[in-house]
């Protein structure tokens, strides 16, 4: 199991940790954080240190109920970062739903695409499909980010969720793209309930009967805070770490976190009770 990236072969028979990079002022956990780009990058060469294998940049918040930032501010905010971080020697993916800042990232040298989108907004399959191997993600979202959880999704979601990912995959097939260069994600929390989230958890190793990889986002996510309580973001990194372990335990081969010590740590526990008994 591999991911074909732009610069990078990432090895996915090992489940590997994205570091969330928000250089945003409003997102729901660190935003403003590392809204510069000096503060930016400390923050990537810190995650490298704590063990993220894989940096993703994203300059517009996704929240529940955020505005959309304007194409020239998002840019403003990504394109500094994105050309300093391609010097770190690891892959880099940015979190992002234009195809004018898809574009202008690659042609940077960023190895990774993770659209909330799917690729569906227009002219965003024409960059990836045109790419000759950068690495794409395609989350499942209902609605858009304003309106996902005003009118979220109804009944049970595994298979539509399912059968909407296969279908984006293939269409990307189809225009050439391939299977190694994609992964997908579920989407969690992106117009689904706190229980429809963990019917997703539950369910997951359902997912990975399909022949694509799966990347998983719980961190500090509100529905978290749901079954423990706990109301700030930053309250939830246990819970966050619990649910990365039962995330890989079903087959996600990578984890997107804002805590990366703390995941790496958790996976490492994992990992060692998961070894053959006697292996090193």
């Amino acid at each position: 199991m591999q991911w074909i990236t732009s610069r990078f072969v990432i090895d996915l028979n090992s489940p590997k940790v994205m570091a969330i990079i928000n250089v945003t002022p409003d997102s729901f956990s660190d935003g403003g954080q590392h809204g510069s780009t000096s503060s930016a990058l400390k923050h990537c060469e810190q995650v490298l240190k704590e063990g993220a294998h894989i940096l993703d940049i994203g300059g517009e918040s996704t929240r529940p109920g955020s505005p959309a930032v304007p194409l020239e501010a998002e840019l403003e905010r990504v394109i500094p970062v994105v050309r300093e971080a391609v010097k770190l020697g690891a892959p880099v993916s940015v979190d992002t739903y234009k195809p004018e800042v898809m574009q202008s990232v690659l042609d940077l040298g960023a190895d990774i695409v993770n659209d909330i989108w799917a690729l569906r907004r227009e002219g965003a399959e024409s960059v990836v499909s045109g790419h000759p191997r950068c690495g794409v993600c395609l989350m499942h979202m209902h609605r858009d980010p304003q309106t996902m959880q005003v009118v979220p999704m109804q009944g049970r979601v595994l298979t539509p969720v399912r059968q909407f990912l296969v279908d984006r995959a293939a269409a990307m097939e189809a225009r050439g793209v391939s299977r190694e260069r994609i992964v997908l994600d579920p989407g969690i929390g992106f117009g689904k309930s706190v229980q429809q989230n963990f019917e997703l958890l539950a369910s997951q190793s359902e997912l990975g009967l399909l022949p694509y990889p799966w990347l998983v986002g719980w961190s500090r996510k509100s529905s978290l805070g749901a079954v423990t309580g706990r109301t700030s973001p930053a309250e939830r990194v246990s819970a966050s770490v619990a649910a990365a372990v039962l995330a890989v335990e079903r087959g996600a081969s990578v984890v997107r976190v804002h805590d990366v010590r703390d995941t790496v740590d958790g996976l490492a526990v994992w990992r060692t009770m998961s070894a053959p008994l006697g292996a090193s």
